[in-house]
């Protein structure tokens, strides 16, 4: 199948809190967009493998996904090295997405930023037609993304780019609160954590909207790019 975007990131959660609300923002214009969450989240406080499964389906599910799977990297000690890269470029040729949304280049978990450059070197080499993988019986062929944009998560990275998500906005903390064992539960008896806090979607919030203030709109997803924006028309950036 192939998409327009791809968001692939290290944990179930993180592309919803991260990036949901742009991948429905262009699905609304007809692109189609998929999720790779590289682990299960298995080492997370709060909840299970299982659970955290059935709420990235359903997740998956508010944002109308054409696609999502994971690859069942391991928890808190997946690596930037060669099996790895191998299996994510396999799934990058399947998918053959034209832009890829990853995890921040750096961020207060660990497995952000080790997420964030194992995506962006298997991204380059998927281009490589030396690099052999097969979908089945099949070899696959080469495939390079246009560009990478890494969205901004805990820790605050000024942005290249914002995206304006202010239509999207309920549907994004919709896809957001489908993770209850992760987010704030009166009703749970689980330790809580970092994200759990009353004030943690406030947070996010308050988050998109001092990136929107900053365009002119209510809500914003930041994103910080690879490489140059390059444009023909100075009007195209309006």
């Amino acid at each position: 199948m192939k998409l327009d975007i791809l968001a692939i990131a290290a944990h179930p959660d993180d592309v919803e809190l991260g990036c949901a609300g742009t991948l429905l923002t262009h699905m609304r214009a007809g692109r189609k967009a998929g999720i790779i969450d590289l682990t299960r989240g298995e080492l997370g406080t709060r909840g299970s493998a299982d659970r955290r499964d059935q709420e990235a389906a359903a997740a998956g599910k508010i944002l109308g996904l054409s696609a999502r799977e994971n690859m069942r990297f391991a928890d808190g000690f997946f690596r930037n090295n060669r099996e790895h890269q191998l299996k994510l470029i396999a799934a990058i040729r399947r998918y053959q997405p034209d832009i890829i949304l990853t995890n921040a280049i750096h961020d207060r978990h660990s497995d952000h930023g080790r997420a964030s450059t194992l995506v962006s070197e298997s991204c380059f080499l998927s281009g490589l037609v030396k690099i052999e993988t097969f979908d089945g019986e099949k070899r696959q062929d080469a495939w390079r993304p246009k560009v990478v944009y890494h969205f901004i998560q805990d820790q605050f990275i000024a942005p290249d780019l914002i995206v304006d998500v202010t239509d999207v906005w309920d549907q994004k903390v919709e896809s957001i609160r489908a993770y209850k064992s992760q987010f704030h539960d009166p009703q749970s008896a689980e330790p809580e954590t970092h994200i759990s806090r009353p004030d943690f979607l406030q947070f996010i919030e308050a988050r998109a909207m001092e990136y929107g203030h900053s365009v002119g709109v209510r809500y914003g997803e930041g994103f910080t790019r690879e490489r140059n924006i390059g444009v023909r028309n100075l009007f195209d950036l309006l």
